[in-house]
């Protein structure tokens, strides 16, 4: 009997981590499913790039994971049992599993995950419409997250997003009628709307861009951080709105908590990830944002058998802070998850390495760039890293993180036979002495 390990989501963190349990175990012992809705890999910290026009390369999973005994489920994935330990799914080319949708943002579009965006309401798709069951012993839950509309009036309706490809294609095509001179406003400050702006400012010089920030522009960036934002911002016209609170939004504007309004033929919303609804549906802990809450290893501390890694999971980072939703937090939560899965499953010895940061890479158009240096829980220091060379650096994390999960083999492998006990009894994993 084979130990049965599946992996939802196949993101950074997902596939990474597929990739890695692959390396780590023997496929005579493990069965290794990977579901995920779209065919190929989406690299989402180039979303912003998409969205004004560049072409990406393709990175089909059929290719990435050939000989490496990862099995991939194209599907969208309806709900989770944990009692059960089943998942149920709906392969992608089922009539049933095609969400339709109107207005400019994701109100019922769907992430390389293959879920309804958080914000949409619409109704899980009923398992008499086709939906199948699978049965696990381990789960790896890495649904990740898609944009956090937070509520406010209009969102859903007019304002475009960048949190997955189907998003950022939409913005593409609308960037792409607009005639010189019409506006474009950004909402939201931090590390995805500071690349969104920037990115439309450079691609589009034609056009009027501004960004609405709810604290100072890069307010938690170094002093040279700042300096090389603003002179980044000033050289693109890009206008800042800083200390703006956006409560509403129109078709043309939108409006602000001190009674402005602010035009906006376009509008990006980029105020932050909101996580998938199906963790909260389950009986696993979860926070009231519906993270699942984990230990050290990644694991579920209501579920044993059930890891959460990147956005969707609940971890804590040096000074008990918690990590994060990015990229940076994300690969690192893969890693340990799987070398845990490992060592539990091998009688091996459990990973202690620290979840910490290094820097924050912001990308400012093609040709800037700024790599803030963090403390451990990722607090800016003096030093920074700016212009062209830092543009570069972060060329080479965004293509080193994407061929990182492109070779899930590199290396030689290092498996491990899974323990008989642990075959015998599922997922019922035996601490290591």
């Amino acid at each position: 009997m084979q130990h049965r390990i599946v992996v939802l989501g196949a993101g950074y963190t997902g596939a990474i981590a597929a990739g890695r349990l692959a390396k780590r175990l023997r496929r005579e012992d493990v069965t290794i499913t990977l579901v995920n809705a779209e065919p190929d890999f989406v690299e989402r910290v180039r979303m912003h790039q998409l969205a004004t026009g560049q072409d990406l390369k393709p990175r089909p999973f059929s290719e990435m994971f050939a000989g490496t005994g990862v099995h991939l489920r194209l599907a969208k994935v309806i709900t989770i049992d944990v009692d059960r330990k089943t998942v149920t799914v709906i392969d992608v080319n089922d009539p049933a599993s095609t969400a339709s949708g109107s207005g400019a943002g994701s109100t019922a579009s769907e992430s390389s995950a293959g879920l309804i965006a958080p914000e949409s309401g619409a109704d899980l798709i009923a398992p008499e419409s086709g939906a199948e069951e699978l049965a696990y012993d381990t789960l790896v839950y890495a649904l990740g997250s898609g944009w956090n509309a937070q509520g406010v009036p209009g969102t859903a309706e007019h304002a475009y997003e960048i949190a997955g490809r189907p998003g950022a294609l939409r913005l593409r095509e609308r960037l792409a009628r607009l005639d010189a001179g019409q506006t474009v406003v950004v909402v939201g400050g931090g590390l995805t709307g500071i690349e969104a702006a920037t990115e439309i400012a450079e691609a589009r010089p034609d056009l009027d861009v501004s960004l609405a920030a709810g604290g100072g522009l890069g307010d938690w960036l170094s002093p040279k951080g700042r300096e090389h934002l603003r002179k980044v911002f000033g050289k693109l016209g890009i206008t800042p709105y800083e200390h703006t609170e956006v409560t509403g939004v129109e078709a043309g504007h939108v409006a602000t908590a001190d009674g402005r309004t602010i035009p906006a033929a376009v509008t990006v919303w980029t105020t932050g990830f909101a996580v998938r609804p199906i963790a909260k549906a389950t009986a696993l802990e979860v926070t009231g944002t519906g993270q699942i809450v984990v230990d050290g290893t990644m694991r579920s501390v209501s579920h044993p058998d059930v890891y959460a890694i990147g956005d969707a999971a609940m971890a804590m980072g040096p000074g008990d802070k918690p990590l994060r939703m990015s990229c940076a937090s994300g690969i690192p939560t893969a890693w340990q998850a799987a070398d845990a899965i490992a060592a539990r499953l091998t009688g091996g010895k459990l990973p202690n390495a620290p979840l910490r940061y290094f820097n924050q890479c912001i990308s400012l158009g093609r040709k800037e760039g700024l790599i803030q240096l963090v403390t451990a829980d990722d607090r800016a220091v003096q030093a920074a890293l700016t212009g062209r060379l830092a543009a570069v650096y972060k060329e080479l994390v965004c293509k080193g993180a994407a061929w990182g999960v492109a070779n899930p083999m590199l290396g030689l492998p290092t498996r491990r036979r899974v323990t008989r006990d642990q075959v015998a009894a599922g997922s019922a994993v035996k601490e290591p002495a």
